[in-house]
């Protein structure tokens, strides 16, 4: 079983920033893709960014040019550093990481993005 657990989320005003953190640990094999999503009252989960391995990543084109996604494979962490935040940006963030090809998902951090 892997565990995942997210931190970093908060308050913070418009053209402000946060960075997230995704750390996985337990009965790890070999974890290739990880990822944020992110979900809105009222809306569905979506992809945020994700990354390989290999550091390959992919982002949503509404976070592209404020959003940064890293990964450190030695320590089994993700992050997700988000810059020039939006009221629209609010929402719960997940981190999903894939072991072995099954999907683990953290419960979530919040992020406000309020005046």
């Amino acid at each position: 079983q892997v565990h995942v657990v997210e931190s970093g989320g908060g308050l913070v005003q418009p053209g402000g920033s946060l960075r997230l953190s995704c750390a996985a640990s337990g009965s790890i094999f070999s974890i290739n893709d990880m990822g944020w999503y992110r979900q809105a009252p009222g809306k569905e989960r979506e992809l945020v960014a994700d990354i390989t391995s290999g550091g390959r990543s992919n982002y949503a084109d509404s976070v592209k040019g404020r959003f940064t996604i890293s990964r450190d494979n030695a320590k089994n962490t993700l992050y997700l550093q988000m810059n020039s935040l939006k009221p629209e940006d609010t929402a719960v963030y997940y981190c999903k990481v894939e072991d072995w090809g099954l999907p683990y998902w953290g419960q979530g951090t919040q992020v406000t993005v309020s005046s």
